[in-house]
């Protein structure tokens, strides 16, 4: 079956046939073969993933998240779980139950709950000595303009949980933090009383992208934007970065830091060298393919082959 015909079936369905053959059902839970890729929304990324496993005859299925409902520690299960929900606390719920049925996920839950939480990345970067833009966080609003004073404005400030640059905002003096920190404490809920605070990195309109798949920096971007936020999914535009030694490094070093996996890693460049803002495990990737001329999906499809051949 090809990997568009699949597509549909898992649309109708919510389980779809790969190169391996049919998946079968249990108790009636899908159960796939060879690599399941799990989704709940069929992206641009899933697609190519779905091109790329068909093409390099890697067995797999499409799993729909939606559709799952599966008893801890009960099998049989995938060997190996690509997990790509968009929805963090799915993709983490999922990805706890395969692990406890046997798979191999990933990313494995510990790399999501991390990575999907900017504190908690923050930490993991800092506790390797990862060069990073200093970050402060306080539980209360009078600590966190203290904090913004001693940091000096502008000073970011970004919600604990979220993507592709939302509630993200630059507080140019005291009374915007001020207006910011209220709005957050007043109409968020309990996360958004802890205030997460990062020192604002001048940068030279662009920060870099770069992708990790194992134990390997496969490529990197440019993101530029005449505005400070520069994430492709608000209007950034993507060129080819080189991949030199310091940035590897710098990046499998994060990698490491957070457990390691498939990920995206966001860096800035400033004056004190480049700085790890974020690391993404659910990275999208459609955007970079012709501008790095590198075969992301194939490279993320050869890797969850080789987890496969690992559990053979």
């Amino acid at each position: 079956m090809s990997a568009a015909a699949a597509a549909a079936v898992v649309e109708e369905t919510a389980v779809g046939e790969g190169a391996s053959g049919a998946a079968v059902r249990m108790n009636g839970t899908p159960v796939a073969t060879g690599v399941a890729l799990v989704y709940d929304r069929l992206r641009e990324e899933e697609r190519l993933l779905f091109d790329a496993f068909e093409r390099l005859r890697i067995p797999f299925t499409p799993v729909y998240a939606s559709t799952l409902a599966l008893e801890l520690g009960a099998g049989p299960q995938p060997a190996v779980v690509l997990e790509r929900c968009v929805s963090q606390w799915r993709g983490l719920s999922l990805a706890h139950a395969y692990e406890a049925a046997g798979s191999a996920v990933i990313n494995r839950p510990d790399v999501i709950r991390t990575c999907g939480d900017k504190l908690a990345t923050s930490a993991a970067l800092v506790r390797h000595g990862v060069p990073t833009p200093r970050t402060s966080i306080a539980v209360d609003r009078d600590a966190a303009l203290a904090e913004a004073e001693r940091l000096g404005y502008p000073v970011v400030i970004k919600p604990l949980v979220g993507s592709w640059g939302r509630l993200v905002a630059r507080a140019e003096n005291r009374a915007a933090a001020e207006a910011l920190l209220e709005y957050k404490e007043v109409l968020g809920g309990p996360e958004h009383k802890v205030h997460y605070l990062q020192e604002y990195v001048e940068k030279p309109g662009r920060d870099i992208r770069a992708f990790v798949v194992g134990d390997e920096v496969i490529c990197a971007i440019y993101r530029t934007s005449e505005h400070w936020i520069t994430n492709t999914a608000r209007g950034g535009k993507a060129s080819d970065c080189p991949l030199t030694d310091d940035l590897a490094e710098l990046c499998l070093g994060a990698a490491r830091a957070v457990g390691g996996g498939i990920l995206a890693i966001d860096l800035v460049e400033s004056s004190r060298g480049l700085l790890v803002v974020e690391v993404n495990h659910t990275m999208e990737f459609r955007n970079s393919i012709t501008t790095t001329g590198v075969d992301i999906p194939g490279r993320i499809a050869g890797y969850a082959a080789r987890q496969l051949e690992l559990r053979a």
